[in-house]
């Protein structure tokens, strides 16, 4: 049975504001390699809470070496509070591949943790669902007790539910008990781009064209981490296209999509200008 790995946040819930006083002393002189007291004094966090802030901030992508990762030093510079909807969108990515970020996919996605099994297994098959449903799924799949797996994955729901941390996203929304995707508050082209040129670093490297059917469907790729479907993901693809992000060749079939951006960071400067 495949292992959780979501005990790194010990019992602290994902709060941006915490994250953002972590991101701000991994800027400074001595980074986060800075004495624990210091670190305290400096993010007004508790001893215990200094280390488990820190992972939240590693896996949602903003902090890598004891310093701000390169898309933490942007959102330092055009983010610093961390309140927009682009950053919400951009911690979002991260979390949803565990703590292994964009290595190569593994067989299962439940084998990189339950935050991945739900983000590209469980949401695509029920994306209306309650905690309990939930639950009964991921028990069969993980190997700890049933008590623990429901601690745990609350931490995934709150993360997308409370205001204090993904919230604006709406990438998944609660209702009478029962959550739902598939209704998100996208993020605009640039951000996508962004998310579309990562993944293609990963799964096609250096690859000057790719056929559009390979990104519409993806391993734990672009629709899944979006929320849509392959229809509302070509939607996203046009409007990358009329921002000169991809070139797409559709005169003939197999369709094909062809990179036009040069930087993946230059993409995510960009969408925090719209």
């Amino acid at each position: 049975m495949a292992k959780l790995q979501l005990h790194f946040n010990g019992s602290f819930a994902l709060k941006k504001d915490e994250i953002s006083r972590i991101i701000h002393a991994a800027a400074q002189d001595k980074g986060l390699n800075d004495s624990l007291p210091n670190l305290m004094g400096k993010t007004s966090l508790g001893n215990g809470k200094v280390g488990r802030v820190k992972s939240w901030a590693v896996r949602a992508g903003l902090i890598k070496n004891n310093r701000p990762s390169p898309e933490g030093e942007i959102i330092l510079r055009l983010d610093p509070s961390l309140e927009s909807n682009i950053t919400d969108w951009l911690m979002h990515f991260y979390l949803s591949f565990g703590d292994r970020g964009l290595q190569p996919t593994p067989e299962n996605p439940a084998d990189w943790g339950v935050w991945t099994y739900f983000i590209y297994t469980f949401l695509p098959r029920y994306p209306k669902f309650t905690k309990e449903e939930l639950l009964y799924h991921s028990a069969s799949i993980f190997e700890e007790e049933s008590k623990v797996i429901a601690n745990r994955i609350n931490y995934i729901l709150r993360a997308y539910i409370e205001f204090t941390a993904l919230a604006s996203c709406k990438f998944a929304t609660q209702d009478n008990g029962k959550y739902i995707s598939g209704n998100a508050n996208l993020p605009n082209s640039y951000l996508v781009g962004y998310f579309l040129a990562k993944l293609w670093e990963r799964n096609f490297k250096s690859e000057g064209s790719v056929l559009t059917e390979s990104i519409l469907n993806e391993k734990m790729g672009l629709a899944a981490v979006l929320g849509v479907k392959a229809e509302a993901l070509q939607e996203q693809l046009n409007a990358m296209e009329a921002y000169g992000i991809i070139e797409q060749r559709r005169a003939v079939s197999p369709f094909q999509v062809i990179p036009r951006w040069d930087e993946p960071l230059a993409l995510l400067e960009k969408a925090y200008d719209r």
